[in-house]
């Protein structure tokens, strides 16, 4: 449900107002706040007005537009409001009621608002916004109160068809795990697949409009594992139809199943915000967000000697030092590490009696020196917490690194695929006993960088690698053993590739996740990969202002899913061709990962995520792509002056291909088209182009990485560029999908006859 007792989050005034809302209603999404924020400013500019002895013609005027622009707004969306009414039933009661108290408060707003006969004697009598002020908040309190009401109606639309649409999905999954013949398992999975895609693109909606960022990282992860397990579920199913008498293929399906019924239900759980039997959430516990509490209290002595017991924190600093066996006890912390996590934990309890023996003298006598020597003692906890911090986050964060570099060869998937072709079934035993020891490390790994990750949504973020290296490890060993059983069986091979691109695809994923920790810690998280390349009003063509902007339907962005997924897949390579630089500040290096960043962001356009919006952004993207590349080339061409004479060759003709091919994008991307037909040609065409590009990236990055290392150029030789790459976690973008045929029930509709008001200045 969209509703609670709960406080309403999005509408709020200034309390000189005494504006308020329906105290029932909480809002949880951005677009239903942000719906509201257009009618919270006109009406708290009517509120707040100033009751001057004179008034001109020109204020008087002003009030009464505005109060008009009120009343024919709320009437426009209260025709919405009713149109929804009449298309569900089972709301049309509440939602109804709510049209008619929007609509009534409106007209009481138009009606006091109607100020120009006030400089008329024979209209002493008449009723105003300035001789009935309680009337007209009466009438505000009421309107804002209707309007929320109608929206959350509205979003709980939204969520029925969200649970409608994976009701959908579950009931073709169990006829697919039904099916015997590969005819009818064909018919079926096509079904599915056209219903993935709409759940995939409400959930995506849904993932981008909610305010709370835990809930959006829970819904990441759910729908990575749906967009992932679709393909494995493809495979597994025909591997086991083609050997129906096989063991280890049937247990290999059965857990894709399993999985993506336990990601469903947890979707469905975010977006009715209940949990299953009434149980509560059990939120993460980390040593950060431990040390983080231990130190606000111990910094609130200094306010307030009595605000808690001396117990209490005793038992806080107990809890965080139990987690930090965690490190103690791994098999994977350094010996170095442990000394240190062990010698900071012992004077952690030493310095919190001292703390406490002060603390209890001062509550006793506040004496200047007692007061000197606590702020010293508080002053000594916290740096020992710090410390303390500062190690958990290094022993975390290098031994993650240590095995992303370790396993980046994927040296042991290789050899399951090669000895399962061979049919070899003890060498596939000795390989699956290897995969599972690696499993360990990464599972071990991703618990220990929970506990440092530094905000909630990575946390979380971690709790999913965890789980899918847990679940992965065991269903490749299943899919290598039946390829074992079946040497010859080209959909048993096809079936363990895709589950060890799972596997590899996660692994690369690390790495950007240990890239977003690192940030937290070292404060630069917000300063890089922010977006400087969307179009902005008055700053750059002006021919972008004519140019309607277009957004793909369902249909559209289905076609071009298999080259965004193509594009991905390259973003990924370019971003572990980067790692492997040792100087991250390379201009080759940077260029790189900005034109990788801009890639991913055009592959979620064709997801219908992110934060290109239009076809207009994606192609303006495309063009600051090509510039990138550009640029690109001129570094490249800087480099060859410091390569061997007989390298330089080969070096300078990658560079004249990358020109060539940024000029094409380019002449794509700024191509005039007219119609929808031609505008979707141009959208395949800059993403294809953008492809062929990164497939070039890909190829130079490692010619380069290898020319650097061979001639023992200095890496610091180049400028670097500025940092300016998007935030690409999974968790997260906050752009909204394109509208679609299905959203038009809903709260967009609502909001354009909200936000079309015209705002009145308060002089």
């Amino acid at each position: 449900m969209a509703t609670s007792p709960c406080s309403s989050s999005g509408v709020s005034s200034s309390s000189s107002s005494g504006l308020g809302a329906d105290a029932g209603l909480e809002i949880r999404t951005r677009s239903v706040e942000q719906t509201l924020v257009p009618l919270v400013s006109q009406i708290t500019t009517l509120i707040n007005h100033k009751d001057k002895p004179k008034r001109s013609d020109k204020t008087l005027q002003a009030i009464q537009r505005v109060g008009q622009a009120v009343n024919l707004a709320v009437g426009r969306f209260v025709t919405v409001g009713e149109a929804i009414a009449n298309e569900n039933h089972e709301l049309k009661e509440e939602m109804s009621i709510a049209c008619i108290e929007a609509r009534r408060a409106g007209e009481t707003i138009a009606q006091l608002t109607d100020v120009a006969s006030l400089d008329h004697p024979e209209s002493d009598s008449h009723i105003t916004i300035f001789t009935d002020k309680t009337g007209v908040v009466k009438a505000a309190r009421l309107l804002l109160s209707s309007v929320t009401k109608v929206l959350v109606l509205a979003d709980r639309i939204v969520i029925k068809q969200i649970i409608t649409s994976r009701n959908k999905v579950l009931a073709t999954m169990e006829q697919l795990e039904k099916v015997s013949s590969f005819q009818e398992f064909v018919q079926i999975f096509s079904q599915f697949g056209n219903e993935m895609v709409e759940f995939a693109h409400l959930t995506g909606d849904r993932q981008n409009d909610l305010k709370d960022e835990k809930k959006k990282a829970r819904m990441a992860a759910s729908r990575a594992v749906l967009e992932k397990c679709t393909m494995m579920l493809l495979t597994a199913s025909k591997t086991c139809l083609r050997h129906p008498d096989c063991e280890s293929a049937r247990i290999n399906k059965d857990g894709v199943f399993h999985r993506m019924r336990l990601a469903l239900e947890q979707v469905i759980e975010i977006v009715t915000d209940s949990r299953p039997n009434g149980e509560s959430e059990m939120a993460p516990i980390s040593i950060y967000s431990g040390i983080k509490e231990f130190k606000n209290k111990v910094e609130g002595l200094r306010e307030n000697l009595y605000f808690l017991s001396k117990e209490n924190l005793s038992t806080m600093l107990e809890v965080i030092l139990e987690h930090t066996e965690d490190f103690t006890d791994s098999a994977y912390t350094s010996h170095e590490h442990r000394e240190h996590i062990l010698e900071l934990s012992k004077q952690a309890k030493m310095e919190l009696e001292q703390l406490v023996s002060v603390w209890m003298q001062a509550q006793n006598q506040k004496t200047k020196d007692l007061m000197e020597d606590l702020e010293v003692a508080i002053l000594k906890t916290c740096q020992c917490m710090n410390e303390l911090k500062r190690e958990v986050h290094s022993a975390a964060t290098s031994l993650a690194a240590d095995l992303l570099k370790y396993h980046t060869d994927h040296m042991v998937l290789k050899a399951l695929k090669i000895t399962g072709v061979e049919g070899n079934l003890e060498a596939v035993a000795e390989y699956t006993c290897k995969l599972s020891e690696q499993k360990e490390q990464l599972v071990e790994m991703c618990r220990l960088l929970r506990h440092v990750s530094g905000t909630e949504p990575l946390e979380i973020t971690c709790i999913h690698a965890e789980d899918t290296f847990q679940v992965t490890g065991p269903q490749i060993i299943s899919a290598a053993e039946t390829l074992a059983l079946h040497p010859s069986s080209k959909i048993a091979k096809e079936n363990l590739e895709v589950f060890c691109e799972a596997w590899e695809s996660q692994l690369s994923d690390m790495s950007m996740l240990l890239r977003e920790i690192n940030d937290v810690f070292e404060g630069r998280r917000g300063e890089k990969r922010v977006y400087l390349s969307l179009p902005r009003p008055g700053k750059h063509n002006a021919n972008l202002k004519a140019l309607k902007p277009v957004k793909l339907d369902t249909e559209e962005q289905a076609k071009i899913a298999k080259l965004g997924l193509e594009l991905h897949l390259l973003t990924s390579d370019v971003d572990s061709e980067t790692e492997k630089w040792e100087d991250q500040e390379n201009e080759i290096v940077q260029h790189g990962q900005g034109m990788s960043s801009m890639a991913y962001s055009m592959y979620l356009f064709t997801r219908g995520e992110g934060l290109l919006k239009t076809t207009q952004d994606l192609f303006h993207q495309a063009e600051i792509f090509a510039t990138e590349g550009t640029k690109l080339a001129s570094a490249l061409h800087a480099f060859s002056d410091q390569v061997r004479v007989d390298d330089k060759p080969l070096l300078l003709l990658e560079a004249e291909k990358l020109i060539s091919m940024c000029k094409q994008l380019q002449i794509t991307a700024k191509a005039s088209v007219q119609g929808k037909s031609a505008t979707f040609t141009k959208v395949d065409a800059c993403i294809l182009k953008t492809r062929n590009v990164m497939t070039l990236l890909c190829q130079l990055l490692p010619l380069c990485c290898k020319l650097l290392r061979k001639n023992k150029a200095g890496n610091g030789c180049l400028k670097p560029a500025p940092p300016w790459r998007e935030d690409r976690r999974r968790i997260g973008t906050n752009a909204h999908t394109p509208e679609r045929r299905a959203e038009t029930f809903g709260i967009k509709s609502l909001e354009n006859h909200v936000t079309s008001m015209t705002f009145l200045e308060s002089k």
